[in-house]
């Protein structure tokens, strides 16, 4: 094959491409090509500091493309269009692309089927779906037995040594438009984008005796220590691939320098599991993107006021409002507070998942369809492998767990920054004297808690039996 396209999506990378490479294997010449569709960049799901991180990434893969002698090339429009129309321009015989699950990309790789020809290599996922199913070919649809059935596929399989092309050849005379400027609108760059970032985070995390990796589990609920990986959001577009990262962990729990260590490596590696696990059930029920998989009925309640509390970090519980301010700044928090928001919004207040998955998706730098919609289904006890519907998180008490001191919530919450220890997860309890010294009137700087935990508790518990 003379010439072939490589179509970019959730794969920003050069390393461990399966797509890029055999598209290699396949033509002499290889192009790169990103599609902006306004379909996906005009969707209200789709968030401003998303989208600069998205283009960021681009860029770098353009750079990374140049050190071996080729470029990106960014075409607008429909996937389908764009496409056909670059193939016969170039007279590609082929489309080389990796897998994608969600509802909108199968539509959309079905309409450029139809008009060229699509062969696809490799996955967002570690395993891809329709690999790790029941003896009756049957989906999982629980998470423990799906994780034993994936344990037990050949690690052989990752790859041990990371495929990275030395040399690309692209035809120069093709047309390709700028990408976009666009801002973060944050103060704070916490991820800095591309495959050299993402590779260079992974190694920090699993390589070494005193690697992160080996606390993990110990760490990783503390909202005020940096104990998870935070390689959310070069796996969600690809400038780390999930198989890498599980490689990475295979080699980090067979080099464990003690059992503690060892258990607490496989636990990282559990969470890439589970996020298998939800690429799976998205494929297999497209329709839990828009219904809960759960056939039951939950009353939920329309409250404006109290869902905009809650999106802007105004609810009166700390640890909710440092998260929810933290995600709005940032585009980011860590897994135990998006368990503990998610949990506040739909049984503290009774207000329907889809609300918060919608919000995620339109703020987190690394909102994922899948993650974010089995996330939530699990929190709101609605998806597959659900949080019980007794199972309501105390935010105070998380706050006192999993932030004892207070940190997290003072950094967020600048006007709580003088509360003393003892009130600091229970500002409303500060006596008015302490109040003034703190430079913090309970209802005037920081709001009294909009809903009464134990009361919103027996609500929830009575709604949901």
């Amino acid at each position: 094959m003379k010439a072939a396209i490589w179509w970019i999506r959730r794969d920003l990378r050069l390393t461990d491409n399966q797509a890029l490479k055999a598209a290699l294997e396949q033509a002499d010449q290889v192009i790169p090509v990103f599609v902006l569709d306004p379909r996906l960049l005009g969707s209200p799901y789709v968030g401003a500091k998303r989208l600069a991180f998205l283009f960021a990434g681009l860029r770098q893969l353009d750079a990374s493309l140049g050190e071996v002698g080729s470029r990106l090339v960014v075409r607008r429009g429909k996937a389908e269009l764009e496409l056909d129309r670059l193939a016969q321009e170039s007279g590609a015989g082929a489309i080389f692309a990796e897998a994608d699950y969600s509802p909108f990309a199968r539509r959309r790789d079905a309409a450029v089927e139809a008009r060229q020809e699509v062969r696809w290599s490799g996955s967002p996922a570690i395993f891809p779906p329709g690999s790790v199913m029941k003896s009756n070919g049957e989906p999982y649809v629980t998470f423990s037995p799906f994780m034993r059935a994936w344990k037990r596929l050949p690690a052989a399989s990752l790859p041990s040594q990371r495929f990275s092309p030395a040399e690309i050849h692209t035809p120069e005379n093709l047309e390709s438009e700028n990408l976009p400027e666009f801002s973060q609108e944050t103060g704070e760059q916490a991820f800095k984008a591309g495959e050299g970032a993402a590779l260079e985070r992974l190694e920090e995390f699993t390589q070494g005796e005193q690697a992160p990796i080996y606390r993990y589990a110990s760490r990783r609920n503390r909202v005020d220590l940096s104990g998870t990986s935070e390689l959310s959001p070069y796996l969600r577009f690809g400038m780390l691939s999930a198989r890498t990262a599980a490689s990475m962990a295979w080699k980090a729990i067979q080099a464990a320098p003690n059992k503690i260590a060892r258990d607490e490596a496989q636990t990282w590696l559990d969470e890439l599991i589970w996020r298998d696990f939800f690429i799976h059930i998205l494929y297999h029920f497209p329709q839990v993107r828009r219904h809960s998989f759960r056939k039951q009925g939950v009353a939920w309640q329309k409250n404006p006021q109290a869902l905009t509390a809650w999106q802007q970090g105004q609810t009166g519980y700390p640890l909710v409002d440092a998260a929810m301010r933290h995600l709005s700044h940032s585009g980011w928090m860590p897994s135990r507070a998006r368990m503990v928001v998610a949990s506040f919004l739909c049984k503290h207040l009774l207000i329907d998942w889809r609300a918060g998955e919608r919000w995620f998706m339109q703020h987190l730098i690394d909102g994922d369809p899948a993650a974010n919609n089995g996330g939530w289904q699990w929190s709101a006890g609605t998806g597959t492998d659900a949080a019980p519907y007794f199972r309501i998180f105390n935010p105070t008490s998380q706050a006192e767990k999993h932030d004892p001191q207070g940190g997290y919530i003072r950094h967020w919450l600048p006007e709580l920054a003088r509360v003393p220890n003892d009130y600091i997860h229970k500002p409303w309890e500060m006596p008015e004297k302490i109040q003034s010294q703190a430079k913090c009137l309970i209802g005037e700087d920081y709001p009294f808690p909009i809903v009464d935990h134990a009361e919103a508790r027996e609500r929830a518990l009575e709604v949901y039996g």
